[in-house]
This record gives structure tokens, sequence and C-alpha cells, in this order.
């Protein structure tokens, strides 16, 4: 079969649009950039807790280097931030070039907890459920896109990742953050549906716009929310939401199972009238 040639462009065709090129990260450092001219805001002090937020679970310890390029700030700023945080004694490098954060660290946790109503009124609440019904149960609020424990008992390991007061975690795929999402505003949500990243995390995590929208729609409507194995294979979790007077949901408490051993059935004829007595109990503590 013969081909036709290509007809050779003539000087007055105008050149094919260069491919745009691919789309960089923000950094950390960069999300800074709209509080330049705020004469208020405390540039140094916000370069400290970008610093101190690059340390995670997977990255306990790193370089002067390292730190910079995760968090996006200058060497010399990142210098100058861990010496702070060394002569406070809240990080420190054993071996003068790997820092890592040291436990005063945990002073500032427990600051939060302690004078926390939430977390403070939650946590015996949690306790009480455990010891009675021999699960896991966490509390949770939304910072920014992702849910934030604020409260937890762990029963048995139902995870692989080890989570605790103060773990992130997705609000798309994950129980309570369906939750926090499904009762914000419209326009919050439909700001968020238009910003978010979907990931799949499993194959069976939800990564349509349009499918996760009419599941919070589901959410708001019945008043829970009942994740299967999206965040994790093996793991199932439901979800209430814990109302202010006003009707927001401030938070949310959630029972998590492992999958083999808790039917969906189960979690929503056995469990889901503790989880709502529970947020009933703890909403009390919001007025």
């Amino acid at each position: 079969m013969s081909l036709t040639p290509r007809r050779p462009l003539s000087p007055d065709t105008p050149p094919l649009p260069a491919p745009p090129p691919p789309a960089q990260k923000q950094t950390p450092a960069a999300s800074l950039d709209v509080f330049t001219g705020d004469p208020n805001f405390m540039t140094s002090l916000a370069r400290g807790l970008i610093v101190i937020q690059a340390f995670t679970q997977q990255n306990p310890q790193m370089t002067i280097s390292q730190l910079s390029v995760r968090t996006g700030l200058s060497r010399a700023a990142v210098r100058r931030c861990l010496y702070t945080l060394t002569k406070l004694g809240f990080a420190g490098a054993e071996d003068g070039s790997r820092y890592s954060l040291r436990p005063r660290m945990l002073t500032l946790s427990h600051t939060y907890t302690a004078s926390n109503t939430l977390s403070s009124a939650a946590q015996p609440i949690l306790e009480r459920m455990s010891a009675a019904l021999r699960e896991s149960f966490s509390v949770a609020t939304l910072d920014g896109d992702d849910i934030v424990y604020v409260a937890r008992t762990t029963v048995n390991r139902v995870m692989a990742v080890d989570l605790h007061i103060g773990s992130r975690l997705p609000a798309y795929c994950t129980s309570m953050g369906r939750i926090l999402l499904a009762y914000l505003t419209p326009e919050q949500i439909e700001a968020y549906l238009a910003r978010v990243n979907l990931v799949p995390h499993t194959t069976r995590t939800v990564v349509s716009v349009e499918k996760l929208r009419m599941l919070l729609r589901n959410v708001r409507r019945n008043g829970y929310a009942l994740c299967d194995q999206e965040y994790e294979v093996g793991l199932r979790s439901l979800a209430v939401p814990v109302l202010a007077p006003n009707g927001r949901a401030v938070a949310t408490i959630n029972l998590s199972g492992s999958a083999p051993r808790i039917s969906a059935l189960e979690m929503q004829t056995r469990f889901l009238p503790h989880l709502r007595n529970a947020a009933s109990e703890l909403a009390v503590f919001l007025r």
C-alpha cells in the first residue's frame, strides 16, 4: 500500500505550538508567597514550622540539603531554623549532619490535647466504647484537604500505617473525610472538587469527581459514611458527624475494622447506633 507523501510546509505555515512545560509541584515555602507584604505575618516563624512539618515517619532524619529540597527553602534559611530549634531543644543532629526532632516536640502536641475541649472530651468516650465493643475508634477534624486525628483508641491494629493523634489522611477516600466534606457548604465542596487530586490508593478508590460528588450527597442525606477498602486493602470504616448547634460538622467519629472480620451490614446494624450515641455525647461539649 502506497502512502501519500506529506505536503511540505510553506513558509507561511505557522509552527506548531510548543508543548506546555510539566506542572511544577508547589513547595511548602511557595505557599508563603500569598502573605508577602503583610506586616503582621512572621515569615521566620512560618519557615520554622515548615521545617518541623517536613519530618515524617518515612523521613525522620534529614540533612540540611534534603530539608531544603523538601521545603523549598534555601539552605541558609533551613540552617537558621535548625539552629534555633536545636538551641531550644526541639531538634538535634547526633552525627552533626542528619537532623531529627527531639522528644521536647511532644510538649507542643500535649499542650493542644490538654487545652482542646474536643480532644480531651473525646478520648474517654472512645476508651469506653473500645472497652465495651473491643474495636478501634477515632475522632478527627478537617485541616485543609486532610483529616487530622485528635483522639484515638486502638484495640487491634487494623491498618498497615501506624495512626496516632496528629496523623493525617486524605479526606476523599476515608469515611471520616467524607463526613467532613459532605457537611461543607455547596460552594466549599465544589471548590474542593475542583482542586483535589484523586489518587487511587487501592483498586476500590473512587477517583471520579462526579462519583465523589454523588457519594457526598448520599453521606449528607444518610448521616453516615462507609468506606470499603478505598484507602487500604482489608480496611473497612464507618463514620458519623459530630454536629455543633448550628448544624456544622466540627468533627467526626469512626470505627475502623478488618473487612474480612466485620461486614458492611454488621457495621451499619450493630455499630452505627453506638457511633451516633457517642457523637451526640461529644456534641454536648461543643455547646
